[in-house]
């Protein structure tokens, strides 16, 4: 699975162009087609920010919002759960931590006493 590929699969249900999707995808640091790598925490926070960039510009885009009204679904309702899953990316972007401040961590403690 490349990039591309996996931010189709994290923004599923929102239908962009191939070379939309890339634009996102290099302004978040990635490449499209380089193959995905899930052991890297870099590589899937940037793809978190893709996706909350795709998001971001259908929020601002409310004329786009109709095209994604659902059989039961109104758009106020699609706009309310719009909005909840850019607070759930963002919250889960600021915990997200990058490869490099997984190797500057570590793993002990100290105690100092008197």
């Amino acid at each position: 699975m490349n990039n591309l590929q996996r931010l189709e699969l994290e923004t599923k249900g929102i239908t962009l162009r191939q070379d939309e999707l890339s634009i996102y995808l290099q302004e978040n640091d990635l490449q499209p087609f380089p193959e995905y790598n899930p052991e890297s925490a870099t590589n899937k926070k940037n793809i978190y920010r893709a996706a909350l960039s795709i998001l971001e510009s259908i929020a601002n885009n409310p004329a786009s919002m109709k095209s994604y009204k659902m059989d039961d679904m109104t758009v106020s309702d699609f706009h309310e759960n719009l909005m909840n899953r850019i607070d759930q990316l963002e919250r889960k972007i600021r915990t997200l931590k990058t490869d490099e401040q997984l190797q500057n961590e570590s793993n002990f403690f100290m105690l100092f006493s008197d």
